[in-house]
């Protein structure tokens, strides 16, 4: 899971659990998200990168490429 890309679903932010879709296991599949940076708020439609994984469905994630 670290280090796939990801789309945002449900926005991200301080306080907020958010949702990713990550193609896995030749589909894709929902993760609940949180941002790396706990201060740091992603938008819905923004693309991610899994930082770290929590099984069975949490990721730590930041915006693809600093967006």
């Amino acid at each position: 899971m670290i280090g796939k890309e990801g789309r945002v679903t449900g926005k991200i932010g301080p306080g907020l659990v958010g949702e990713v879709m990550i193609p896995i296991r030749g589909g894709v599949e929902a993760f609940y998200a949180h941002p790396v940076d706990p201060r740091d708020e992603i938008g819905v439609g923004t693309i991610i990168v899994v930082v770290e994984y929590h099984p069975p469905r949490t990721v730590y994630v930041a915006p693809a490429l600093g967006l």
